[in-house]
């Protein structure tokens, strides 16, 4: 015990160590602050960068990103009122309106340290759980994980939408992708169609760039806007800071409820801010300021957020079940670093568990800090008009997304599900949930078969699983019953909706689920157990999503997007929700014919020339710093661009060719 605290100690503390961790702190910044980008596509844009690396350098990179996207996400929730990520929802409530009243420094103050509180306290729960747990988990068997990957699954489906159908469907949604490749117990390939590149399964990096990266891009490429019109902080920096230790015993009560929630496998960003600010708003005796610039809705939201990053390190690092969507993609990158989450994690490699923790608390004093510096930066930033900064956030994504498997398959794979995205996000079908779904399939489907082959169907009266069990039946009936309550999901009952385009996509997730079903059968008992009884489940949940909407009712119509598809400009000036995809569309199939980079510099001087209006020597400028960023980019990490017909034709130099 005492040689592993030491080592990692050792660790954190090297040059190099703290070199990486700051790198990741930097980046984790930069994503938090564009809105369109989260921990999730943070995650999934740097996950491709990290082969090669060693493990401590590539999970110090990780834990810096992870750990400062809910506190840098806050800069779009003040000062422009738009969510950076699902995790900073709640803060806008009462953060910006503080900002239009020219007391942003004030709310950012109180916001940064309430955060930094929030970080530590998780990492030092995380620190004394890790110690409690280690004689608990090793009674768990493959049985028991397995039901603990069920109980995660069904939080995450009952509580990632206000939907208990939709959210699940969404949720086996992403199981039945996960399953796409070969069988972990017979190598058979299942819905592959004879695509090889569909026989490795799809990239984890695609899924999270595809899910929400794409589809948060569209959403406000669509607004046609300017991010935000003022860039005035006003002072009160102190100010924050004095009212974070006035309501320390706040700040200390929501970190712990920000705990508890991230540490339940599914829970994660998605409800944690709204529970905390539930909780400040039902514990005050004064009400009457918030949603109009109380501190308090500011400090309650983001100590919950940054310590819920502690509090799902708990069920990622002891059982490998991610507790947001965050940790799934944070799973996914300690498994491509070799790194085997779980009881032996814990056992044999003490010292490696210790040092993801402690660079985690590392990571928000580092986060917090910077933060507080470029804040005045920040605000100019955030007056550039969004279709300044769509071509580049284009570019990025599909750059990163072909480095999963350098094919060209990978571009077209994230073109397709960040459609689905798209619409997920459109027609109220939790996207996390699909996430967790997915990168939760091949594990459950490792438990589920050693279960079997070790106790056939008899694993199912185990004590430990018949506990698990009712615990998971509770869950999903106390879920049911207490859909968390999400303010920016209140429907406006004066505007028809037209639910023939969402009865089309629940009859076309019927279907896919139909298909798993069938191909299933085709496979052998071990080979097809897992999506076959998966997809029959399934079938019976998104039926009744589909039976409702085809009877016309609409009470699983929440957050639904009442812009229609089309390619003009409504009465509110937003695009139709087609509009952009087409963009994209083009800019892909320009990839497949000349080339990424040549297809870039064409793509960002039409777009910037069309939508952005620029002018010729601005559009220059702005075209050449991303080609020469991501050719040096590529230089340095020795990465490939893909290339196209062109390419195949003509033997072009570097980096054309």
């Amino acid at each position: 015990m005492i040689d592993a605290l030491l080592s990692a100690l050792e660790a954190i503390v090297s040059i190099e160590h703290m070199l990486f961790l700051a790198g990741g702190v930097l980046l984790g910044l930069t994503i938090g602050i564009l809105p369109g980008l989260g921990g999730i596509a943070g995650l999934s844009l740097l996950m491709p960068f990290i082969y090669g690396m060693d493990t401590v350098s590539a999970l110090a990179m990780l834990i810096g990103l992870v750990a400062v996207i809910p506190t840098s996400d806050t800069f779009t929730s003040v000062l422009m009122g738009i969510p950076g990520s699902s995790a900073s929802q709640a803060t806008v409530l009462d953060g910006f309106p503080l900002a239009k009243q020219g007391k942003a420094a004030y709310a950012l103050g109180a916001a940064f340290s309430a955060s930094l509180m929030g970080g530590l306290i998780g990492a030092v729960v995380l620190t004394a759980f890790v110690l409690i747990a280690r004689p608990v988990i090793l009674f768990f068997g493959s049985a028991e994980l397995f039901m603990l990957a069920v109980l995660g699954l069904s939080m995450v489906g009952v509580l990632a939408g206000s939907s208990l159908p939709k959210g699940l469907s969404a949720c086996g949604l992403g199981l039945l992708v996960g399953s796409i490749g070969g069988a972990p117990a017979t190598g058979e390939f299942r819905m592959s169609f004879d695509i090889s590149y569909l026989m490795d399964g799809i990239p984890l990096v695609v899924i999270g760039l595809g899910m929400f990266a794409f589809p948060e891009i569209i959403d406000l490429c669509r607004q046609n806007r300017s991010i935000s019109k003022a860039n005035a902080l006003g002072t009160g920096w102190f100010e924050g800071l004095r009212d974070m230790i006035r309501h320390k015993w706040l700040c200390l009560r929501c970190a712990a409820i920000g705990c508890v929630v991230g540490a339940l496998p599914g829970l994660g960003g998605s409800v944690v801010d709204w529970i905390a600010y539930g909780h400040v708003v039902q514990t005050s005796k004064d009400k009457s300021q918030f949603g109009r610039g109380d501190i308090r809705g500011v400090l309650a939201p983001e100590s919950a957020n940054n310590a819920k990053e502690g509090g799902g390190l708990v069920p990622t690092l002891l059982f490998g079940i991610p507790g947001s969507g965050s940790m799934a993609v944070f799973l996914g990158g300690m498994v491509l670093l070799g790194i085997e989450p779980g009881p032996s994690l814990v056992e044999s490699q003490l010292d490696l568990t210790y040092t993801i923790v402690w660079s985690l608390a590392l990571a928000n004093v580092i986060g917090a800090g910077t933060c507080l510096f470029l804040s005045p930066v920040v605000a100019r930033l955030t007056t550039i008009p969004y279709h300044y900064l769509a071509p580049f956030m284009i570019a990025v994504i599909f750059f990163a997304a072909f480095q999963a498997t350098r094919d060209f398959l990978d571009m077209f794979a994230l073109l397709v599900v960040g459609v689905l995205g798209v619409y997920m996000k459109r027609f109220g079908w939790p996207r996390p949930a699909f996430l967790i779904g997915f990168v939760l399939a091949g594990m459950s489907e490792t438990y589920l078969y050693q279960a079997l082959q070790f106790y056939s169907w008899g694993f199912l009266l185990k004590p430990g699983v018949v506990v698990i069990a009712l615990i998971t039946l509770v869950s999903v009936w106390y879920g049911a019953r207490n859909v968390p309550h999400n303010p920016a999901d209140e429907e406006d009952e004066s505007r028809a909706i037209n639910l023939t385009p969402q009865a089309i996509f629940a009859g076309v997730v019927v279907a896919l689920f139909a298909f798993g079903l069938y191909d299933g059968l085709t496979r052998s008992f071990l080979g097809g157990v897992f999506p076959a009884g998966l997809s029959a489940v399934m079938l019976v949940i998104s039926g009744i999503v589909f039976v409702k909407l085809a009877m016309g009712k609409t009470a699983d119509a929440a957050n639904y997007d009442h812009e229609i598809v089309g390619d003009h400009v409504g009465q509110d000036g937003i695009v139709g929700l087609g509009h952009y995809v087409y963009w994209i569309t083009g800019f892909v199939a320009g990839i497949a014919l000349v080339g990424f980079l040549p297809a870039l510099i064409v793509f960002f001087a039409i777009f910037l020339r069309v939508k952005a209006r620029a002018t010729w020597a601005r559009t220059g400028l702005l075209t050449a710093a991303p080609f020469l960023g991501l050719v040096g980019l590529a230089r340095i990490m020795v990465l490939e661009f893909p290339g196209g017909l062109l390419q195949s034709l003509v033997d072009l130099p570097w980096p054309f060719g």
